[in-house]
């Protein structure tokens, strides 16, 4: 039997991944620091946990025992973390280090997180050029993307062979900022509207979990040095996944499409790219990856544990956590206000 493991394997791709090696026939050790955020579907499924620290080299060699056919690292964020990984690698068969489309950077150096939005010629191939490698705080969005480039660098120029992964935006059940979110709320509280700025024109392809998943797969079977993206084979507009979210719940509204000139302040959602961000996943096709579904097949799953989950509701909200990032999709009053005067200006 193949052995994997996955460290941060409680997230949203680390339970993906486990879930699909799993149902594969493999062994597979899933690590965290929290016991209590194993999901139940993994335990059921027969994943093992453990309880370890990524950042402590003695929990790490526990982890890994004497090797491995498989690791994926789910929670790699800077060159420290990637040099910790180096002394383990002879061991291990295939690596997959889960990166980001954030390191990409347009012709005049602008990338996914930048104040300025970047503007790519086309679908980003894994050719694009990257931020420069950096080694500042990771938490920061210009230092996100630079300290996942040094990542990248360090496992790569290892002699042990590395899949490198970048996604785009992520979504699947347990996800810890479900951007649907900001439309399935939307349904629960039965907004008869829904505003869209920018027309809903907006592109920022999504990739859903268990399409990452299903690449980590095809790298396991292959191991190789190499960068791969990971999306979806579809690429909606905010528009296009806000009916997604709505058909789905069973849920009509009337669409009020904001002109470019709109107040910024109706109509945010997480897709609303000026510019379309779409990756380009040739290379993972002539690997041999087949996705596991298109945004509207693979989205269900998140959409229905949203709406299960102790969040929803009437007037639900995110965690504390999370306020700064949905508070500002879901100003009400400020959408009311804007309905009223469109009706009061047409009477």
């Amino acid at each position: 039997m193949h052995r994997a493991v996955i460290l941060g394997g409680t997230g949203l791709i680390g339970r993906a991944a486990a879930l699909r090696l799993l149902r594969s026939g493999w062994q597979v050790t899933v690590t965290g620091r929290d016991p209590a955020r194993v999901p139940a579907e993994l335990t059921a499924a027969g994943a093992s946990f453990l309880a370890a620290d990524r950042r402590d080299n003695g929990q790490l060699a526990a982890a890994l025992g004497e090797g491995a056919d498989l690791l994926v690292d789910c929670v790699c964020y800077t060159a420290a973390d990637a040099s910790q990984l180096l002394p383990f690698l002879p061991g291990v068969s295939s690596t997959v280090m889960i990166s980001s489309k954030a390191v990409y950077a347009d012709a005049e150096g602008r990338h996914p997180n930048s104040a300025a939005a970047p503007r790519f010629d086309g679908p980003i191939r894994e050719t694009q050029p990257t931020v420069a490698a950096g080694d500042g705080d990771y938490n920061t969005r210009e230092g996100y993307g630079a300290n996942k480039v040094a990542a990248e660098q360090v496992l790569l120029g290892s002699v042990s062979p590395v899949t490198v992964v970048r996604p785009s935006k992520v979504h699947g059940p347990g996800a810890q900022r479900p951007r649907e979110w900001v439309f399935v709320r939307r349904v629960l509280d039965q907004r008869p509207v829904i505003l869209l700025a920018h027309r809903g024109a907006g592109v920022d392809h999504p990739t859903a979990a268990a399409n990452t998943a299903a690449l980590i797969e095809v790298a396991a079977a292959r191991p190789g040095s190499r960068i791969l993206n990971s999306a979806d084979p579809d690429a909606p507009s905010g528009l296009e996944i806000s009916r997604i979210v709505a058909n789905h719940l069973g849920h009509r509204w009337d669409e009020v499409l904001l002109s470019d000139d709109a107040d910024p302040a109706l109509g945010p959602h997480p897709w609303d790219a000026r510019y379309p961000i779409v990756l380009d996943m040739t290379a993972a096709a002539e690997l041999g990856y087949v996705p596991a579904g298109d945004y509207a097949t693979t989205v269900a799953d998140e959409i229905d544990w949203l709406v299960r989950s102790p969040r929803s509701g009437p007037a639900a909200v995110p965690p504390a956590s999370e306020d700064d990032f949905f508070a500002p999709l879901f100003d009400y009053p400020a959408e009311d206000r804007y309905l009223a005067s469109r009706r009061s200006g047409s009477a």
